[in-house]
């Protein structure tokens, strides 16, 4: 059975653009050869890190929501784990029919930061 899970992994940043293409790229055809269905692939880009990792203080996000089975979870941790000289941290979580739900309204920009807000009609007096 397939569960939607998210994950989201911040790359260092000394990393050039093709580094980072060829990484995520990586990632993502991973996804495919083992039967998943990628939902959602977003670069967030160079963002500033909560703390200092190794000394960077900046890192370079990615966010993959995706379709697949709980096995795959295993195996993308550890490729995560031994490409330790790209990937600085990571974190996957499996959502929950609320989260999936949510995540559909958000693309759809019906919620989150960027919800469309319909302007109340104007009634002349």
């Amino acid at each position: 059975m397939q569960n939607y899970y998210e994950t989201t992994f911040v790359m260092t940043p000394v990393l050039s653009a093709e580094e980072v293409k060829k990484t995520v790229t990586g990632y993502s055809e991973f996804f495919l050869k083992n039967n998943a269905e990628i939902v959602l692939d977003d670069h967030w880009g160079l963002k500033q890190l909560a703390y200092p990792i190794g000394k960077k203080t900046t890192g370079i996000y990615h966010h993959i929501e995706f379709k697949a089975t709980s096995d795959l979870i295993d195996k993308l941790e550890l490729m995560f784990r031994r490409d330790e000289n790209n990937i600085i941290r990571f974190l996957t979580i499996k959502l929950d029919k609320h989260a999936v739900l949510y995540n559909e309204k958000k693309r759809q920009g019906l919620a989150g930061r960027n919800k469309k807000i319909s302007s109340p009609s104007k009634t002349e007096a």
